[in-house]
């Protein structure tokens, strides 16, 4: 069969495809499908074709899977917050845990690693300790509000419709989140609407309202707030600061970022404390933080638990070990591995990030902690001794070829490689592969109802 841009086909869903689609085959050509999971029989209708694989949106469930489960969302197949809330959890985890294999197997070309079932997150709703809504002057519209005239057309505070950049549903609450998060964003988008300032415009760029952060901190259940402008205006927001203040004794920081820059990033070029304090504290296990609006941090606190433990139980640690820890960020896995090392050295280009590592390691009494600030591609050299352990914690990009060719070279006796993408994690793994060997992948589940997954890998140098 010759498939056709706009062809409705009638399709059974076989696989799960890294990226969270559907996988389905026609003949052979492989045809994905948004919304889909495995054993599904479904309408679809092509929407994009390629040389070697089809896409096509969902229009109807002919029959569906038994993994399939109701959502508790109602925003759920609209939103791109979370895609898999229709997918029991146990075959999130499974087909988490498969996309990490195929990636070592197709991309790293290593065969039989042992990847272990994915350890789940404590928490499948409420976990995100950190949320990004997007303001607008264009609300997307469910199903159920087109045409009604008691919908503001004009205003949205959400997330974005996936695959958009101008589309952002207006959302009463997001089940990610605490429920109190949900009070305060209802309470900002109730403010924001009685403004006399505009919302801002994805399009025009025109307009004053942009973004609100919201960040909790699960150890004392205290929060954040952050009002991301387009420009200073403090009569604007000192008065929905002080409204916040009031209403909810919870909220121990808010503050206002300022942005000129057309880029849709929640960043500010510079920022005003508005009320109470310029950051928040939790803590992951014993360790303490301190983390700024602008500081990144593990969206999960209870699942950075469970992966730092992983990341300490396959460094072996003695307390006579030198570590090196690539990708430090704010210092968080040098100060877990610290009480278990005997020095562990960090490395970060962020040079804010690196000021909350030592502030942290201060918070902590860690002594046996320093950290490099800089391109680790230029800061590696500096490194005179080398180390018993490389703990590697890249972006989603992975790491840079000039850095692996380093650390190839340092060859330390052990790795532990932490990754937020199985697709690059595998192809540095296979790019490592002669020199050390995988003895083991443990998936950590940090992102409940989406794709993500974490990998931690155990890797130990070739003798």
């Amino acid at each position: 069969m010759t498939l056709q841009k706009g062809q409705l086909l009638e399709l059974e869903i076989a696989e799960m495809a890294f990226g969270g689609k559907g996988l389905a085959r026609v003949d052979g050509f492989v045809v994905f499908v948004e919304n889909s999971v495995p054993q599904d029989r479904v309408t679809a209708r092509i929407i994009k074709k390629n040389k070697n694989f089809a896409e096509a949106r969902l229009v109807d469930i002919v029959k569906p899977s038994p993994f399939r489960i109701k959502e508790p969302c109602m925003y759920s197949g609209y939103c791109g917050g979370c895609k898999w809330q229709f997918l029991a959890y146990e075959k999130q985890l499974e087909y988490k845990r498969r996309h990490v294999v195929d990636c070592l197997e197709h991309i790293g070309l290593m065969k039989e690693v042992d990847v272990r079932p994915a350890i789940p997150s404590p928490l499948m709703f409420g976990y995100r300790n950190k949320m990004e809504f997007t303001c607008s002057d264009r609300r997307w519209f469910l199903p159920d509000e087109m045409g009604r005239e008691d919908v503001d057309a004009g205003f949205a505070l959400g997330l974005h419709v996936p695959g958009t950049f101008q589309k952002v549903l207006d959302l009463r609450e997001c089940l990610l989140q605490p429920e109190t998060g949900n009070d305060i964003l209802n309470e900002v988008g109730r403010f924001i609407r009685k403004a006399g300032a505009p919302v801002y415009g994805l399009k025009s760029h025109i307009g004053f309202w942009r973004f609100l952060m919201l960040r909790h901190s699960v150890a004392y259940d205290r929060w954040m707030v952050n009002i991301i402008t387009a420009s200073e205006d403090r009569g604007q927001v000192q008065p929905l600061a002080d409204l916040l203040r009031e209403k909810y004794p919870q909220i121990v920081s808010i503050v206002n970022n300022i942005t000129s820059s057309k880029a849709g990033i929640a960043v500010g070029e510079y920022e005003i404390l508005l009320a109470g304090d310029s950051c928040l504290r939790d803590k992951i296990g014993s360790f303490e933080f301190e983390i700024s609006a602008n500081s990144f941090f593990q969206t999960n606190t209870r699942g950075a638990e469970r992966l730092y433990e992983t990341v300490k139980k396959y460094a072996h640690l003695s307390g006579k070990e030198m570590i090196v820890d690539l990708y430090s960020g704010t210092g968080t896995i040098p100060i877990w591995l610290s009480d278990a090392a005997k020095e562990v050295i960090g490395m970060e280009i962020v040079e804010s990030a690196v000021s909350d590592a030592r502030k942290n390691c201060e918070i902590n009494e860690v002594s046996n902690c320093r950290f490099i600030q800089g391109d680790i591609r230029n800061c590696l050299s500096r490194v005179s001794v080398s180390p018993d352990i490389m703990v590697i914690d890249p972006p989603r990009s992975g790491m840079h070829k000039d850095v692996l060719k380093r650390v190839i070279e340092m060859a330390p006796r052990q790795m532990v490689y932490v990754s937020c993408n199985p697709g690059t994690m595998a192809r540095d793994l296979g790019m490592m592969k002669d020199h050390y060997r995988v003895l083991e992948v443990q998936p950590v589940d940090m992102f409940p109802h989406t794709w993500h997954i974490e990998s931690v890998a155990q890797l130990e140098r070739n003798s």
